[in-house]
């Protein structure tokens, strides 16, 4: 566990502020400080298991339909992947 300065300290106890972002020095990677709270509700809702095909291709035939291209109902199956 690494324990924060003071400096941060102070920036994480102030809520109404932005997180507090941290830069690892030698990487020049930015990160984000959270509580554990707001990190566990975030990561709750958060499903990243990869998608099915129908979930890819659903939004490419709503989006043909929105933009009404004629006689989109006879494809409303999507075609079988080879």
């Amino acid at each position: 566990m690494i324990e924060l300065t003071d400096q941060q300290a102070q920036a994480a106890e102030n809520p109404e502020s932005t997180p507090p972002r941290l830069v690892n020095t030698r990487t020049k990677e930015t990160f984000v400080l959270l509580r554990v709270e707001e990190y566990e509700r975030l990561t709750e809702v958060y499903d990243d298991s990869p998608w099915a095909r129908e979930e890819l291709e659903a939004p490419a035939w709503d989006a043909g339909k929105h933009i009404e291209w004629e006689d989109m109902d006879e494809y409303d199956d999507a075609p079988e992947a080879p």
